[in-house]
């Protein structure tokens, strides 16, 4: 989906709070051959292609607020499980970090490249898988 939101760095996201990339099994999970194992893939860090698109993400301290057990509110049928990174980390890979709440999601955000919102550089890409944690962790697989 693409962003109807300005490219922008929110101030109010503070460094140690949660930034929630949700991770769909069908399209995120691959099988390494060279290490044995399914890990997730490198197209689950990379923005989508619209000219304001970024990163889909959720922000947990949004979530919160509102009132809602995080882990549960980014859990779907589709998105089955999710990693997270610290927005000091995004940051420091010189990535933006904005709101775009949905109409069906007001905590969504998105994680934008600079100076191009819908590019990532490789070496962002990687740090991005990097310092990802599991925040719902898929069962048999690795983040990197």
């Amino acid at each position: 989906m693409s962003s109807v939101v300005a490219p922008h760095d929110a101030i109010e996201i503070q460094a140690d709070h949660k930034i929630i990339r949700r991770i769909n099994p069908k399209q995120h999970i691959v099988f390494d051959k060279n290490r044995g194992y399914n890990r997730i893939s490198s197209k689950a860090f990379k923005p989508s292609s619209g000219p304001n698109g970024g990163m889909s993400v959720d922000l947990e301290a949004r979530i919160r607020a509102e009132g809602h057990d995080p882990k549960i509110y980014v859990t779907t049928p589709v998105f089955t499980g999710s990693v997270f990174f610290k927005a000091c980390d995004v940051r420091a890979l010189a990535l933006w970090i904005g709101y775009d709440p949905l109409p069906d999601n007001p905590s969504h955000g998105e994680v934008w490249g600079s100076p191009r919102p819908n590019r990532f550089r490789r070496d962002q890409v990687s740090g991005l898988q990097q310092t990802a944690k599991w925040y719902v962790s898929l069962q048999d697989v690795e983040i990197r």
